[in-house]
């Protein structure tokens, strides 16, 4: 697959991204460090640190981090967000195009919703170089999920993206049955073996100025066609307008996968 450029369409989101989008879950972090054997002081690697959602929590955990940020605006957020961790540090480029310092080598590389956005030709064996035998790459997402008790605004807001020639057209499994594609890559590379396989999932509620806002961080939301955004988000509000409390609920999903280097 080539290197999807709406990977840099997020950098127009830059100043909204940390307030929209969820954070992970609290207890991802724990097991993460419990299945690695990290601790506090060890030096890791973050690809695609965005604003800093995913580095925070692990930066007041007393780590060590070196931040890879393909977009300028992001990095500027996650350097502001991170003003008071000496030990961590926001490299401005893309992972493919990075150049370590010479020996560079780490006790951990993660990726937080970001990992799909590098080249697959170079992002398993660019991580393997930079970790020991017996080291870990954790990768995570934030998606959405349908769990049988999914809120029915998402099938009726559905029907406007097929109106607009914006529906995907994929069919909604619940989160149990969704495809493992991470788990396979990381067998598939020949580099890593799955040592763990952890999905997360859960529920927020929005306000329509809320849901709005998050989509405005999403690549194909932030591509639009103007016009069609415009109606798509009316028809949001028109939807939630209509319910005593004007809120829907989103449900999330995240799977922790975490490889170990062979």
């Amino acid at each position: 697959m080539p290197v999807d450029p709406l990977r840099r369409t997020f950098d127009h989101a830059a100043t909204t991204y940390q307030h929209a989008r969820p954070d992970y879950p609290a207890d991802l972090y724990p097991h993460l460090l419990a299945i690695t054997g990290v601790e506090p002081g060890a030096h890791l690697l973050e690809v695609g640190c965005g604003p800093g959602k995913a580095t925070l929590p692990l930066a007041r955990a007393g780590f060590r981090i070196t931040a890879v940020e393909l977009g300028d605006a992001l990095a500027a957020q996650a350097r502001h967000h991170l003003a008071d961790f000496a030990d961590v540090s926001v490299v401005t480029s893309s992972f493919e195009d990075w150049q370590p310092p010479a020996g560079a080598r780490f006790d951990l590389v993660y990726a937080a919703t970001a990992w799909k956005w590098v080249d697959p030709k170079i992002r398993y064996a660019k991580a393997a170089s930079l970790l020991d035998r017996g080291d870990h790459l954790a990768v995570w997402n934030a998606d959405h999920a349908f769990p049988p008790d999914f809120d029915p605004f998402f099938t009726e807001i559905q029907q406007v993206y097929d109106e607009l020639g914006e529906g995907q057209g994929d069919p909604w499994p619940p989160p149990e049955i969704q495809p493992d594609h991470m788990a396979t890559e990381l067998h598939d590379s020949g580099l890593f073996t799955v040592v763990e396989r952890r999905p997360y999932v859960w529920g927020l509620r929005y306000t329509a100025d809320e849901y709005i806002a998050l989509l405005d961080t999403f690549s194909g939301h932030i591509a639009m066609d103007p016009d069609r955004r415009r109606h798509l988000y009316e028809e949001i509000r028109r939807l939630l307008a209509a319910r005593p409390d004007g809120r829907l609920t989103r449900h999330w999903s995240a799977v922790l996968t975490i490889g170990r280097r062979l």
